[in-house]
C-alpha cells in the first residue's frame, strides 16, 4: 500500500491522515459563504444609511415636514340689506411651505357660519353654493370678496358701521385662527 495518498486527504507519508487540502476547500467555501452573507446584509444597511443621511439633510434646510403659517389681518362683514344672509370676507396670509385647507367657520353665538361661493349661471345672474373647503397656498393667500369665496352669516346680526364680529376659522393641518371682522356699508 502506498502511503503517500494526500490528494484527496487521504494519508501521508507517516500514516496519519492529511485533511489539510480539505480544510483549505472547506474554509474557502466558508469564507466565499461569508462574504455572501456580509453583501446581503451591507447592501440594505448601507441603501439605509445613504437614505437616512439624505433625509436629515433634508429635513436641516427646512424642506421637510414645514407647516403652513397663516395669519389673517382684520376682515370685513357686510352690514346687511335684508334678512336672509349678510357675507363676511378675510384675506389669510400662508408663509409656510406647506398648503393648507380651509374648512369650516365659527360664527358669532346664534349665526350660522358657511363657506360660500358665488358662481355665474348665465347673463348677468349668480348663484351661491356651499364649499367643502377652500386651499391656502403655501407662500401665497387666499383671498375672500362678494364675487368669489366668502363666508356665509345667517341669520344676518344687527350692524352698525365699526361694529366687529368674532369668527374662528378652522383648518384641515393648523389650529383654529380667530379673527375679526369691521362691519361696512357693500360697496366699501
Amino acid at each position: 500500500m502506498n502511503r503517500n495518498r494526500n490528494v484527496n486527504g487521504n494519508r501521508n507519508v507517516n500514516g496519519n491522515r492529511n485533511i489539510s487540502s480539505n480544510c483549505n476547500v472547506s474554509s474557502n467555501r466558508s469564507r466565499t459563504r461569508n462574504r455572501a452573507r456580509l453583501v446581503d446584509i451591507a447592501v440594505p444597511v448601507l441603501t439605509c444609511l445613504a437614505t437616512l443621511g439624505t433625509l436629515t439633510a433634508w429635513t436641516t434646510t427646512g424642506n421637510a415636514g414645514a407647516p403652513a403659517r397663516l395669519t389673517a389681518a382684520e376682515g370685513r362683514v357686510l352690514i346687511p340689506a335684508g334678512n336672509d344672509a349678510t357675507a363676511a370676507f378675510f384675506t389669510i396670509r400662508n408663509t409656510g411651505a406647506a398648503d393648507d385647507v380651509l374648512t369650516a367657520v365659527t360664527g358669532p353665538p346664534g349665526h350660522r357660519a358657511m363657506l360660500s361661493r358665488d358662481i355665474a349661471i348665465g347673463r348677468n345672474a349668480r348663484s351661491m353654493s356651499m364649499v367643502q373647503g377652500a386651499t391656502v397656498p403655501a407662500g401665497g393667500a387666499l383671498a375672500m370678496s362678494p364675487t368669489t369665496l366668502d363666508i356665509m352669516v345667517s341669520p344676518p346680526p344687527r350692524l352698525v358701521p365699526g361694529d366687529r364680529l368674532t369668527f374662528i376659522l378652522h383648518f384641515r393641518d393648523s389650529p383654529p385662527l380667530t379673527v375679526r371682522a369691521r362691519a361696512v356699508r357693500p360697496g366699501q
